[in-house]
């Protein structure tokens, strides 16, 4: 079964950055696609990026496009996530997932299982 883990949250100024990071084990890692997901408090769970197996192939949400970056590296089953000139609205829980179909990481419903997630507050 899959474990999810995401470090590297935190509380930050609007127009700073911060850096997530998802360890993935329990499956091979390499021939899944990943993504981010976030949830605001009173909000649904909603996709943020995703990144193919490969690294070729990423689709972003339209409110983060240019801001946020998302990366893999496979040699360490570690899932990224670069986020840039932060706003207020991305305060939120922000969760990982793997799936060995890239299309199906669109929609955070397609999923019952998650890590705990990692809390980013964007606050002046």
């Amino acid at each position: 079964q899959v474990q999810l883990v995401e470090p590297g949250g935190g509380s930050v100024r609007p127009g700073e950055s911060l850096r997530l990071s998802c360890q993935v084990s329990g499956r091979i890692f390499a021939t899944d696609a990943a993504g981010w997901f976030r949830q605001a408090p009173g909000k649904e769970r909603e996709f943020v990026a995703t990144i193919s197996r490969g690294s070729l192939t990423t689709v972003y949400e339209d409110s983060v496009k240019g801001r946020f970056v998302i990366s893999r590296d496979n040699a360490k089953n570690l899932l990224y996530l670069q986020m840039t000139d932060l706003k207020p609205e991305d305060t939120a829980v922000y969760y990982c997932n793997v799936d060995s179909n890239f299309y199906q990481l669109r929609q955070a419903g397609n999923y019952a299982l998650w890590g705990q997630g990692t809390q980013v507050t964007v606050s002046s």
